[in-house]
């Protein structure tokens, strides 16, 4: 039976998902599984079910599946050769049934509540952990509730509630909400698997299982993550370490956590050398979906980042649409502003002559740019009109 632990003090406890957190440290609880011997499933199709040794589940459930996994690895041969980089690939996520890496976590955390019995799940959210928590909860037959801050936008509030869950609009600071809902959840039933819940963070390892096998089962040199509240670089982070313990691989990648200078908590308190993050004020960017002023995570991925010998990097609002561009008309890759944070952090590193030309490099592309229209500006592309009779003028122009 899986226990929760402290990766600072040592704590532990058993599971409680109302309170997934050290009383000591205050830092969010992982999973810790029994000592076993774990074999990679190869009767299996990427996903889940292929790694369910790795995963705190007795059974993977195909009925609480919608498809999610197995997402390529894109070499970015076009890229490289434009800017002279080593190898290149991009683990597209975008791909995942509601279109972000969150359907990873969504349906181990969905799983486990039907598990131990759930009928409702929720979490908070203002984007892609609110329509992919709702979308496995209806698959699984229970019931949603999402919590939005109040200035959430129509079409990502829309974007939860096709699925039928219950949003609620909450006035509020949104670190305060978090802590709350699982007060709200321990009143009435509710598992919120938020952020940084323990078995949404063991759904993402699944990726870097991925990633491992897709490289003809070597690890990659370095990974490019784009940094929020800091769940899903932790669940990679551990995926690469179960397969060290393993022994499938002797040697673990360099993790570069990549966050909006806009909002860059954990940046901030790694370069001050500080060990500990502090609220981002006045957070402002166009990658919403890692504008996190506090993530919850984020002690844990400062830790884990020096441990590890990577780094964690800012980059701008210029450079992240920039890049969301290059990878769009380069690699036919149309991704969110958030995962174009980890090309704009390359080319930078790539200008600085830091890489040798032998490196494997992956950048984790965590959501689709379909969902983020609102940031483009037309005015910035080849858009005209004609008639019938001027279309050959217009192609001849």
């Amino acid at each position: 039976m899986e226990r929760l632990a402290c990766s600072r003090c040592g704590f532990g406890k058993p599971v409680d998902i109302f309170d997934p957190f050290c009383p000591h440290c205050g830092d969010p609880l992982v999973i810790s599984l029994a000592k076993k011997r774990r074999r990679i499933r190869k009767d299996e199709s990427m996903g889940a079910a292929r790694y369910l040794d790795f995963l705190p589940l007795a059974k993977f459930d195909p009925a609480f599946s919608l498809g999610e996994g197995g997402s390529p690895l894109q070499p970015l041969t076009r890229l490289a050769k434009k800017f002279r980089l080593p190898n290149l690939y991009a683990k597209n996520e975008a791909v995942n049934p509601t279109g972000s890496f969150k359907d990873r976590g969504s349906v181990v955390a969905v799983q486990k509540a039907g598990s131990l019995g759930f009928k409702t799940v929720g979490t908070i959210s203002t984007g892609n952990m609110a329509g992919s928590t709702a979308a496995y909860a209806a698959k699984a037959g229970l019931r949603s509730v999402v919590f939005v801050k109040e200035d959430t936008s129509r079409e990502k509030i829309l974007a939860a509630a096709v699925f039928g869950a219950r949003v609620v609009k909450v006035r509020g600071e949104y670190s305060a909400l978090f802590r709350k809902s699982f007060e709200v959840g321990r009143n009435h039933g509710i598992y919120f698997a938020n952020s940084v819940d323990p078995y949404r963070i063991e759904g993402y390892k699944v990726t870097g299982f991925e990633m491992f096998e897709q490289l003809g089962r070597r690890a990659p040199d370095l990974v490019f993550v784009p940094v929020s509240a800091g769940g899903h670089l932790i669940g990679l982070m551990r995926g690469f370490h179960d397969l060290q313990e393993a022994g499938y691989l002797k040697k673990m990648p360099r993790f570069i956590g990549v966050q909006a200078k806009g909002c860059a908590p954990v940046v901030r308190a790694f370069e001050r050398g500080t060990g500990r993050i502090l609220p981002f004020p006045r957070p402002r960017t166009v990658a919403h979906a890692i504008s996190n002023p506090h993530p919850p995570g984020g002690n844990i991925v400062l830790r884990w980042i020096a441990a590890n010998g990577g780094m964690m990097m800012s980059v701008s609002d210029r450079d992240i649409l920039r890049s969301q561009r290059i990878l769009a008309e380069e690699e036919g890759l149309f991704c969110d502003p958030a995962s174009a944070t980890t090309l704009a952090a390359v080319l930078r590193l790539a200008r600085a002559k830091v890489f040798s030309g032998r490196e494997r490099i992956v950048l984790v592309i965590s959501g689709s740019g379909l969902k983020t229209l609102e940031e483009l500006d037309p005015m910035s592309f080849d858009i005209r009109e004609a008639g019938l009779d001027g279309l050959e003028a217009v192609l001849s122009a």
